[in-house]
């Protein structure tokens, strides 16, 4: 079967496109009942024929996609990348790192070269030094560059340095934003820039699907456009940058569906929160999950936006809303061309991928099959915040109060507005993707702070307020609406453009409020418009952080605690002496209406977006030398060269069994990318801050785990260096476990390399979902440096797991219900595992042996003590064998082009 057999022209067009009707046709398949999100991945494997790692096999295994369908494996080729710098950085170090090997084994260092289009939106290192003050931008923006001067000019080398990698600039907004509204085109065309995957320029031009994978996990933010797209670790994304196909699994797909409409004063980030909860009930771990119904259908683009985007918070591998007329609707809106929006329409209804209405008028025929389903009447979604440490801890407005007094303390009954108490607001920011993309969201926020002020309120003076939209269109249709300056005056002016507070970058709160809640050991709270709320993330000194709509971040700034209920009690005191309460100062839904009308003018986006290269006079001053080879500097704290390519010249070694290996860390449940991956600021007292102050680094200068990823002496040792991660091997949170020869307890990173030492190797021992969180590749990279030759765990989280297997370490899972505290394993073992030596194949069975030798051991043990069980690999593919073969994906891909002649 040749793929030009499926090949067909584009009614009324000049493109062609390769045929699932076609296919259809000539298969005897029947696709009528199809999930949309499946028809994308199976276009894709008829464009992809005559590529190695594709076959008719595959083709004809999607094609019989049912909900009953056996999961194999698929090679899935994204149409293009797209990375944030904090995983981006390390993306193109790593590819200097690969030019330089290269270059050190004498071949040619070209061959080192995205071969699909590569988008890296510089986002994630701006911090909120400064806020609350209408010169927080221009601080910020200044000490931005001050930090990170040196990782930009990097940046601005692999620019020049590589054709298909376009970087575009600090204070543009947040990657996945500008996706939506500048870089996703819904289908691409064959013979634009980056926009090839797997395309026959012979056969040019082709229309086919616009995918992709991101170093972000809320990359699946982009499913809201009936865009195929997830979230994946740098080094899957920089495999598939060099062309090496990611394995998946055979979708399981999740119908979700939608009935009725939302009530009034309800927001998408309360559906989005709600659908958070019951996802992640349902369970839907590395599952696709289509919504559709007549819900789904009324929802405006800009409402699926929060519920895709947060697909990581409940599991999924995506969240996927198929095209339809809202899709075409705000292509129009954000500045893309009638061309385009034509071009998008006519593909997707010759293709049987349109959602929306058909010519006679009604929704598509029948529903598609799923795997399995559940609905929710949007009638029935409440006004919600989530916490507090977890996205899917949802809790109603009177319910925030209870919990929080019986999850920490209760307080006293103070003046809250005056007095920094137990329950206060620190932190109140608007910020992240999840919801400044929704323009419904950001204006309805402003109309709160416009009534507010209207009624005279004013924001507690120990809050810290900060507006960090996702992009500049955002500001742009707030200040045509005029409704900046009410913002401003509660203290919520722009402070950045990128993903701050929800990152962790919130900054330092006021030297008083710090020493305040240290010295009184109160437990004070952070409100913000993010997806994401684990110990430790927002701000070391939050130990409660709630995710709310931008609506409630202004509500709850103005209430300064969470100590409250917002439907019965009063905000504060208006100027005239009267209670207020939120119904006073929540907009109408004509208000609102009329608002989010404004934002609809394509005006914002095509001057924000016409001319990106101008946003940033700081970032085109940076300097930087042309070469195809990078000049590493060794005195450099930023960027050093990687040491994971050593010895790829040589053939690697067999895969070992592995044998009396100690444990580094015994961890619970939800051990996340945030807990392992080093992340925030870089402690005063912590081994990272040791070799910084060795190698000149002020205090000061410090910055940022996420700033320094391009370091790998920083990051290995800041790995499981979280403040609130708990090491069951000793009593203390933070960094730190038990090295069992001596017994004596000290820094995780001090114990690895005393490990490494001796010749030991490492295992860590934890509970469900380890690695949930966000898609950190030094999560898995940093495990690597530290000695860790496998995890064994209760389950993993997908892209982390994916991830070990990328940097070659072993993820097993405990089976027949066993657990590490059902075996009682105290993590004082050295364990074996044995089995993988010989006929070792995806999921295998593998016996483990655990010997307690050390003197550590229990009171009472006398001599070593022995406990066996077996474990599963989660080595989930044939080609994954071949990653752990060599140590990791990228030497994988090494070794193959140094063979290349």
């Amino acid at each position: 079967m040749n793929k030009t057999d499926f090949l067909k022209k584009l009614p009324g067009s000049d493109v062609s496109y390769y045929s699932l009707p076609e296919l259809e046709k000539q298969g005897g398949y029947d696709f009528s009942r199809m999930p949309f999100s499946v028809k994308v991945l199976l276009e894709s494997l008829i464009r992809m024929q005559g590529h190695p790692a594709y076959t008719p096999q595959h083709l004809a295994q999607l094609a019989q996609w049912s909900p009953k369908s056996e999961l194999v494996e698929l090679p899935f080729m994204p149409a293009r990348v797209l990375l944030q710098d904090f995983t981006g950085v390390p993306c193109v170090v790593d590819l200097a790192a690969l030019r330089s090997a290269m270059k050190k084994a004498g071949k040619d260092v070209s061959r080192i070269e995205p071969q699909v289009q590569v988008d890296l939106v510089v986002d994630h290192s701006v911090q909120l030094d400064s806020a609350g003050c209408s010169a927080a931008l221009e601080i910020n923006v200044a000490r931005e560059f001050e930090r990170n001067g040196e990782r930009y000019k990097f940046l601005k080398w692999g620019q020049g340095a590589f054709e298909k990698l376009r970087v575009l600039p600090p204070g543009l907004g947040i990657c996945h934003q500008i996706n939506m509204e500048y870089l996703a085109t819904c289908v691409a065309v064959s013979g634009v820039r980056g926009q090839e995957s797997g395309i026959d320029n012979r056969q040019s031009p082709i229309v086919f699907p616009d995918t992709l994978v991101g170093t972000d996990s809320h990359t699946t933010t982009i499913n809201c456009m009936g865009v195929l797209g997830w979230g994946v670790g740098g080094i899957e994304a920089e495999a598939a940058m060099l062309g090496q196909p990611i394995p998946i699994l055979t979708p399981e797909v999740v119908g979700f569906k939608f009935i009725g409409a939302l009530k009034a004063g309800v927001t998408a980030t309360d559906l989005a929160l709600t659908v958070t909860r019951m996802l992640r009930k349902k369970g839907v771990v590395g599952k696709f999950v289509e919504f559709y119904g007549e819900g789904a259908a009324n929802l405006s683009l800009a409402d699926r936006c929060p519920v895709a985007n947060m697909a990581p918070e409940y599991g999924a591998t995506m969240g996927f809303f198929p095209i339809d007329e809202k899709t075409i609707g705000y292509l129009r809106e954000t500045g893309r061309s009638e061309e385009q929006c034509a071009l998008v329409e006519a593909y997707c209804k010759a293709q049987g991928m349109w959602a929306g209405d058909q010519e006679s008028g009604v929704r598509s025929q029948v529903e598609p099959l799923f795997s399995d389903t559940l609905e929710l009447d949007l009638s029935a979604v409440e006004p919600s915040l989530a916490g507090p440490s977890r996205p899917h801890q949802q809790l109603t407005l009177s319910g925030l109060k209870e919990e929080f007094q019986r999850d920490f303390v209760k307080p006293e009954i103070i003046n809250h507005q005056s007095s920094i108490a137990n329950g206060s607001v620190v932190i109140a920011s608007i910020t992240s993707c999840t919801n400044t993309s929704n323009p419904g969201l950001m204006m309805g926020a402003a109309l709160v702070a416009k009534k507010a002020v209207a009624k005279g309120l004013t924001v507690p003076s120990f809050v810290k307020t900060s507006l960090a939209p996702g992009s500049q269109a955002a500001t742009r249709y707030l200040e045509k609406a005029g409704l900046l300056e009410p913002l401003n005056k509660l203290g919520f002016q722009v402070a950045a453009y990128g993903c701050a507070t929800c990152i962790g970058n919130s900054g330092p709160l006021a030297p008083e409020i710090e020493e305040a809640i240290k010295e009184q050991n109160l437990t004070v709270a952070a409100v913000l418009s993010g997806n994401r709320n684990f110990e430790g993330r927002v701000h070391p000194l939050t130990k409660a952080n709630y995710l709310a709509s931008p609506l409630l971040v202004v509500a709850y700034a103005l209430a300064g605690t969470v100590n409250i209920d917002l439907e019965k009690d009063p905000i504060g005191q208006g100027a005239d002496g009267k209670n207020v309460f939120l119904k006073d100062i929540w907009p109408t839904t004509d208000e609102l209406n009329s608002a989010i009308a404004l934002a609809a003018d394509p005006a914002f986006y095509k001057a924000v977006y016409g001319d990106t290269a101008a946003i940033s006079p700081e970032w085109n001053a940076l300097e930087t030398v042309k070469s195809q080879v990078f000049v590493w500097d060794d005195s450099s704290t930023y960027i050093r060269e990687p040491s994971f390519f050593e010895g790829c010249e040589q053939p690697p070694a067999p895969l070992a069994d592995i044998h009396n290996a100690s444990v580094l860390g015994l961890f619970g449940d939800f051990i996340t990318t945030d807990h392992i991956s080093p992340a925030g600021n870089i402690s005063k007292k912590s081994p990272a801050a040791d070799y910084l102050r060795a190698h000149g680094v002020a205090e000061r200068d410090f910055n940022s785990y996420g700033s320094r990823r391009g370091n790998h002496e920083v990051m290995m040792r800041g790995t499981f260096a979280n403040i609130r991660i708990k090491n069951k091997m000793i009593e203390a949170e933070g960094g730190r476990t038990m090295y069992l020869p001596t017994g004596e307890e000290m820094f995780i990173y001090d114990a690895a390399m005393k490990y490494a030492e001796a010749g030991t190797s490492l295992v860590v021992v934890a509970g469900k979902m380890y690695g949930a969180g966000s898609s950190r590749d030094w999560a898995a990279k940093g495990t690597k440096l530290l000695g860790v030759k496998a995890v064994i765990a209760e389950s993993f989280e997908r892209i982390h797991r994916s991830n070990l297997v990328g940097m070659g370490i072993l993820p097993c899972e405990f089976i027949n219900g066993q657990t590490a505290e059902s075996l009682g394993l105290t993590g004082r073992e050295q364990f074996s595992i044995i089995g993988v030596a010989e006929n070792f194949a995806p999921g295998k069975i593998l016996d483990v042996v655990g010997r307690v030798t050390s003197p550590g051991a229990p009171a009472g043990v006398s001599g070593p003590t022995e406990i066996r069980f077996q474990v599963k690999a989660r080595v989930d593919a044939p080609l994954e064998i071949e990653y752990l073969k060599n140590s990791g994906v990228l030497n994988y891909v090494l070794r193959n082009m140094m063979q290349e002649r």
